[in-house]
């Protein structure tokens, strides 16, 4: 996964990320139990080439809900894989499902 996509492993390193970060972030929820597993390394690639092609514009926080319970919970995620764009603290969009490149890219557009 590119460098640019965080992968904190406790909730204190995600609101961490969140609160250092000026711009949106995109929050990337992803489950190791095995149905969702093979969606969510899918979206693995399209989400650290987004970070790539958005640059400064956008964080990308790759976030397992196992380890970081807390902000599954904020966001009201409930299924893996699930982006949601925050933005000052605060969930402004979210998509639940996999998605392909030009939907992740449309999803972004739309709000940032």
């Amino acid at each position: 996964m590119a460098r640019r996509v965080h992968q904190p492993l406790e909730n204190q390193e995600f609101d961490f990320i969140l609160g250092m970060t000026e711009g949106p972030v995109l929050a990337y929820f992803i489950g190791t139990w095995p149905k969702a597993l093979e969606s969510c390394r899918a979206m693995d690639a399209l989400v650290a080439e987004a970070a790539e092609e958005y640059g400064t514009r956008l964080t990308a926080v790759r976030t397992d809900m196992t380890r970081c319970p807390e902000p599954t919970r904020r966001f009201a995620v409930t299924g893996a894989p699930t982006v949601v764009l925050v933005k000052g603290g605060e969930a402004v969009a979210s998509h639940a499902g996999a998605m392909d490149a030009a939907g992740l890219r449309a999803f972004l557009d739309a709000h940032l």
